[in-house]
């Protein structure tokens, strides 16, 4: 049974009307970055709780969470609407295996999402594992508009103190965008564009971690074993590593 903290908000940043980054205060956790907590709140006498991957390398002083306000959700509205100096509980341990951890070596590792799927990414990115292990790092996020596409500042400084490792590929399926590639990252991948766009191939050679809509993983995973991919299990390790998001 989890533990239960209360954390204290310290910013609710909007970046479109229904993506927000909820950041509360926390002592260091020592979680494995890619991993989950739940947060929690008591409404009408009952606490209604879900879970999220947290956005902050371990060790911080405050923890990360980047959510989508669900119009009609039990819970994403009235975290939403929290305001600094409100309180929130969050569980503890940290938990789940979608971290670098359960990932074989590779020379090119993928990491692939749509919309707050990316979340776990940066945690993982904030580490020194990924840059200590892997020679070349692709970073790809799909959403719908170009303003999805939170956390801009932060890939920027990361594709700054790892210019040769690092390659960021932005991808809008419901409009035109010049500064990424447009439509759907299956499609991408079959038609190679994704692949011409990042100058490496997808291969046994590479490691792919996948997360974000669920329709997303499973073609993406039926198109990479047809490549030769397989999924990456402890007594049998592959090139596929998976979180289902939702």
């Amino acid at each position: 049974m989890a533990n239960w903290q209360q954390a204290t908000v310290l910013s609710n940043h909007f970046w479109t009307d229904n993506l927000f980054s909820l950041k509360v205060e926390l002592p260091p956790q020592n979680f494995i970055a890619g991993q989950f907590v739940k947060l929690g709140l008591d409404i009408n006498d009952k606490r209604i709780q879900r879970a999220y991957s947290l956005v902050n390398p371990p060790n911080t002083s405050y923890a990360e969470f980047y959510l989508t306000n669900v119009a009609d959700g039990l819970l994403s509205p009235k975290l939403a609407a929290l305001q600094p100096g409100d309180s929130v509980q969050v569980s503890s341990p940290a938990t789940g295996f979608f971290t670098l951890e359960e990932v074989p070596d590779g020379e090119c590792l993928w990491l692939l999402s749509t919309g707050t799927g990316i979340g776990p990414f940066l945690s993982i990115l904030g580490t020194d594992a990924p840059w200590q292990r892997f020679k070349h790092i692709v970073l790809v996020h799909a959403a719908r508009f170009s303003a999805d596409l939170s956390y801009q500042a932060l890939i920027e400084s990361m594709q700054q103190q790892h210019p040769a490792q690092l390659r960021y590929i932005p991808v809008v399926s419901r409009e035109a965008y010049e500064q990424g590639l447009n439509g759907r990252i299956p499609q991408l991948i079959q038609q190679n564009e994704l692949q011409k766009a990042a100058n490496h191939t997808i291969d046994k050679h590479s490691q792919v971690m996948m997360c974000g809509n669920p329709d997303m993983i499973k073609e993406c995973k039926t198109l990479l074993e047809s490549m030769g991919l397989t999924k990456n299990l402890r007594r049998q390790p592959g090139q596929i590593t998976v979180e289902q998001y939702w």
